[in-house]
């Protein structure tokens, strides 16, 4: 089993930054696919970044440029957040997929951008 816990959320304005960070516990998650997703109020849940096993990266055109994700190889996920937008204004949670494809959850953390 693996436990996920985001924190680093919070208000920021329009033109800030903010740095994600998820902890994994329970088990290592070197070779898991670590992804960070968001859902904004009445949407559906978005991808917005994913780092594979071998440490390739994508990142969603919606925040290209401004959003990057890392990670330590160890049991840590980041996504520092740049140029932030109302727009992005969401709850932001952590995904981590096994090898063999068990997903675990983050509880997520809340992102608000607003003058």
């Amino acid at each position: 089993q693996v436990q996920l816990a985001e924190s680093g959320g919070g208000l920021v304005q329009p033109g800030g930054s903010l740095r994600l960070s998820c902890a994994a516990s329970g088990r290592g998650i070197i070779g898991y696919y670590m992804s960070w997703y968001r859902q904004a109020t009445g949407k559906q849940r978005e991808l917005v970044a994913i780092i594979t096993n071998d440490g390739s990266t994508n990142i969603a055109d919606s925040v290209k440029g401004r959003f990057t994700i890392s990670t330590d190889n160890a049991n840590a996920l980041y996504l520092q957040m740049n140029s932030l937008k109302p727009d992005d204004t969401a709850v932001y949670y952590c995904n981590v997929r096994s090898p063999l494809g068990t997903t675990y959850w983050g509880p997520g953390t809340q992102v608000t951008v607003s003058s």
